[in-house]
């Protein structure tokens, strides 16, 4: 009914910058908050990023002052730019939307998450 797609990792030296994507569709009505998590190996998936749908966000502490993020209402789409990379934040990052979705002559709401993109930062 609902997916969600990104894009935008790869490998980085660390200081380097990427930006990531993410795109909503389907059978949408409205998208509320959208955010970014990230996974390591042998970790807790955490949540890196929120924003609302007022565009208010919050970061976890470790990437504060480092990514940025931001959504585009009128594409269904959310970013995360990511500047100054540490090897640490090499992780699988997750897209996660709360979405109002059209089932029927229904709404329902759900909880989407995307496939996942893999970002390593090295040297």
């Amino acid at each position: 009914q609902v997916q969600l797609v990104e894009s935008g990792g790869g490998r980085v030296q660390p200081g380097g910058s990427l930006r990531l994507s993410c795109a909503a569709s389907g059978s949408i009505f409205s998208i509320n908050a959208m955010g970014w998590y990230r996974q390591a190996p042998g970790k807790e998936r955490e949540l890196v990023a929120h924003i609302t749908s007022g565009s208010r966000t919050n970061y976890v502490n470790s990437v504060t002052g480092r990514f940025i993020i931001s959504r585009d209402n009128g594409k269904n789409t959310v970013y995360l730019q990511m500047n100054s990379l540490k090897p640490e934040d090499t992780a699988v990052y997750y897209c996660n939307a709360d979405v109002v979705a059209i089932v029927g002559l229904t709404e329902r709401y759900l909880e989407v998450w995307g496939q996942g993109t893999l970002v390593t930062v090295s040297a």
